[in-house]
């Protein structure tokens, strides 16, 4: 199973995701649910930088992506990014919800 675990900062505002484990939907390289979280990870990492202008602090591993901004870099895109990562990350958990377990927990 997949946790994916939102970040806040100190304001309560979304900052950042953790990403950790293996979806575990299918075979190593044919899984769909793991390959659509990393996706959508990935991509939304990359958005902090190249659409919101801000440098995410990264620590990525094998099954392992953390993915945080400090409270300075949380302008609207920034936020406008860590939100849609929030509902992708949702939605999958409620399609795959044997596969993706979801922590919202705001501070």
């Amino acid at each position: 199973m997949t946790t994916v675990r939102l970040l806040y900062a100190s304001t309560g505002q979304l900052a950042g995701y953790e990403v950790s484990g293996h979806a575990g939907a299918g075979t190593q390289g044919n899984d769909l649910v793991c390959a659509a979280l990393s996706l959508l990870a990935t991509a939304c990492a990359n958005s902090l930088e190249t659409v919101a202008g801000q440098e995410p602090q990264v620590t990525q591993r094998d099954g392992y992506l953390r993915v945080t901004l400090e409270q300075r870099q949380l302008n609207p895109d920034a936020l406008a990014v860590l939100k849609t990562f929030r509902q992708g990350a949702q939605d999958l958990e409620q399609a795959h919800p044997e596969h993706v377990r979801l922590l919202t927990q705001a501070p």
